[in-house]
Formats: structure tokens, sequence, C-alpha cells
């Protein structure tokens, strides 16, 4: 993975797992662990090396989440319905 950008992969993950959020700030871990330890050492979600089958964002990271997956995912121009 050294040929790309892993600070967009990251930014990438962190956004999908908004897909997975539950109870307000846990999302299921199901991405690579080399990314999910990048995401931890950045102070976005806590220790992910455990036995619970998903992750904590901490609130830095959940406020992050929200933004990169508006930036990444958002419409660009609301429908007008």
């Amino acid at each position: 993975m050294d040929t790309y950008n892993q600070d967009k992969i990251d930014e990438v993950v962190l956004a999908l797992l908004q897909l997975t959020l539950h109870d307000s700030y846990r999302a299921w871990k199901g991405f690579d662990w080399d990314v999910l330890n990048r995401l931890y050492e950045k102070g976005w979600i806590e220790n992910p090396r455990n036995k619970a089958k998903s992750i904590e964002f901490t609130q830095e990271g959940l406020a992050q989440s929200e933004h990169f997956f508006a930036h990444h995912f958002g419409l660009d121009h609301p429908s007008d319905e």
C-alpha cells in the first residue's frame, strides 16, 4: 500500500465508519488493521486492539468522520424534491 496516499485512505475509511455508526460514537471495525492503527495514532479513534467488535470514536474523530463523509460523499447540489 506504499504507492497510495495513506492520508486520503485514512480520510475515506474514517468517513465510511459513519455507515456503521451506532450508540452515537461506536462503529463496526471491518477495515485493515494498519489503517485502524493510523486512525488511532491520529487521535480519531480509541485503541482498536481489543476484544470489542467495534471501535470507539474520540470526539475529534467523530467530528472529522462526519466532515470527511460529507466532503467525499455528499451531494454537490441537493435535489429540488
